[in-house]
């Protein structure tokens, strides 16, 4: 059924802390309403509007740092590609940003 994407690990941990974003959120909602604030973002946003820029944001990270990576190894002269870890880490640093002062 999954045969059609390359499950790595990387992969797996990724959609993994977005179900686990989703439930926490979920559970969080039911127990504290949301109320809509200001932050850097241009909008007023509730709890779930972030999370949905946050994720947003966090898949086109990975998406520019998986096209990109081939590149970087002829710009940078490295060995090898970086590790798609990078990308991760990032990605979900800008989405905990996001989140918080968004």
């Amino acid at each position: 059924m999954f045969e059609w994407m390359a499950w790595t690990t990387p992969v797996a941990v990724f959609f993994s802390c977005i179900a686990l974003l989703l439930f926490g959120m979920t559970v969080w909602e039911i127990k504290s309403p949301t109320v809509m604030r200001r932050g850097f973002l241009p909008i007023a946003t509730t709890r779930g509007d972030r999370l949905f820029i946050g994720l947003l944001s966090a898949a086109y990270i990975n998406l520019a740092f998986v096209g990109l990576s081939g590149r970087l190894v002829l710009w940078l002269s490295l060995e090898a590609e970086p590790s798609i870890w990078i990308s991760f880490v990032v990605s979900m640093g800008v989405l905990a940003l996001i989140m918080r002062k968004g």
